[in-house]
């Protein structure tokens, strides 16, 4: 893997980062310097958002994986100042020059370790989902009270332009109509459906700080490489997919107020060890409207993952590259965009650390997307009885 997938150019769009752009960031007046925890994939696309803005110094990294790590840096040109590097979240928390970290670690860890950045007096821009289970939102919303820094979660759309023009011009101005549904649909995702072979762990692997608050079992390859297959460490489609398109429709709407969901799928076809669904279907009913998501692992054709909306005068489909609206007469109208969302929202965050504004998703909007997922996770492990409540033990 060369130096500019290391920075996230991928099919997210993200661009790597060059050594010129890096030497206006140390020339910059105003610069945040950046923690990095988890840098897997997610870690460096979402980091190479960060470091396309001349506000922001690479200043730590921290993972598990030592070879991660080792990686990490490796790729980095060699005219740069190298960033300190760390196994434990703790150790780039007390580094005096970390002033903001993006935690894009697995999602057991998300909420441990945002409470001890806050903690630490850091700003946070902490990867979706911002809950792996409903009784951890008090620790988190104590401590973002306690700390008062900038939190953003990383539910990108929301600083996306299109997705806000489309908003304003079709929902807030009432020209869709009473929308009554909202269908949601994303498939066929390869890398959760790997074959993983297994092997002994790795030298340099800190197995038990990965497991953190999860149970303490024995290493197995599957669970560390592809540990989005397992309910310990992530809620599968629900959390990665509907987590996205539900704060879409709950923002859209102006309503995050889910009445009741139930879910059903199961593991239809990838008998791996996985216990995770590769497919589920959810409705979350609200009170005078309806979401109806589907998603995949499988290659199901799937040509534009969006978000549909209903309305009694219209459709309006919006998607990560643009958006159509169809009245019930006349020609449809299309916008397309190649907008970076990653870029913009890092960017909506740099903002607000700078300029103490308030971040496009605070934690009270990551704290309303996590709702209709866990209601739709205890249905889905309720054989699909309708769930209209959370309690202390989800």
């Amino acid at each position: 893997m060369n130096r500019r997938e290391f920075l996230g150019a991928t099919a997210a769009g993200a661009v790597a980062m060059s050594a010129k752009s890096y030497a206006r960031v140390l020339g910059a007046n105003s610069r945040v310097g950046l923690g990095i925890i988890g840098v897997g994939r997610r870690g460096r696309i979402v980091g190479a958002g960060f470091l396309q803005d001349d506000r922001t110094q690479l200043v730590a990294i921290a993972d598990t994986y030592e070879a991660t790590r080792k990686r990490v840096l490796a790729q980095l040109a060699p005219e740069l100042p190298e960033p300190a590097s760390f196994n434990a979240h703790e150790d780039l928390l007390a580094h005096k020059d970390v002033d903001a970290v993006l935690i894009a670690t697995p999602d057991h860890l998300h909420v441990t370790i945002a409470k001890d950045a806050l903690d630490a007096g850091k700003h946070v821009y902490l990867e979706k989902p911002t809950l792996h289970r409903w009784h951890e939102r008090q620790t988190l919303l104590t401590a973002a009270q306690k700390s008062k820094q900038v939190l953003q979660c990383g539910t990108q759309q929301r600083s996306g332009a299109t997705y806000l023009r489309a908003k304003q011009e079709y929902l807030d101005s009432g020209k869709l109509g009473q929308v009554v549904l909202v269908r949601a649909v994303w498939h066929d995702f390869a890398w959760q459906r790997r074959k993983i072979v297994d092997a002994p762990k790795p030298e340099g692997l800190d197995w038990e700080r990965f497991l953190g608050p999860a149970p303490h079992v024995p290493y197995q390859t599957a669970r560390y490489d592809s540990w989005r297959y397992f309910h310990d460490y992530g809620n599968g489609l629900l959390a990665d997919i509907l987590t996205h398109w539900v704060d879409v429709a709950q923002w859209f709407l102006k309503d995050a107020e889910p009445q009741s969901a139930l879910a059903t799928g199961g593991i239809y076809s990838l008998h791996d060890g996985r216990d995770n669904p590769d497919t589920v279907s959810v409705i979350v009913r609200y009170k005078n409207w309806n979401l109806n998501f589907e998603s995949s692992v499988l290659p199901l054709r799937d040509n534009r993952p969006s978000v549909l909306f209903e309305g009694t005068e219209g459709l309006l489909e919006v998607a990560r590259d643009g958006y159509v609206y169809t009245s019930l007469q006349g020609a449809p109208v299309r916008v397309d965009t190649k907008e970076n969302l990653e870029r913009s929202h890092t960017k909506n965050f740099l903002d607000a650390v700078i300029d103490g504004g308030v971040p496009n998703a605070p934690l009270d909007a990551g704290l309303a997307a996590s709702i209709p997922v866990l209601l739709a996770l205890k249905s889905y492990w309720n054989q699909g009885a309708p769930q209209s409540k959370l309690d202390e033990k989800d």
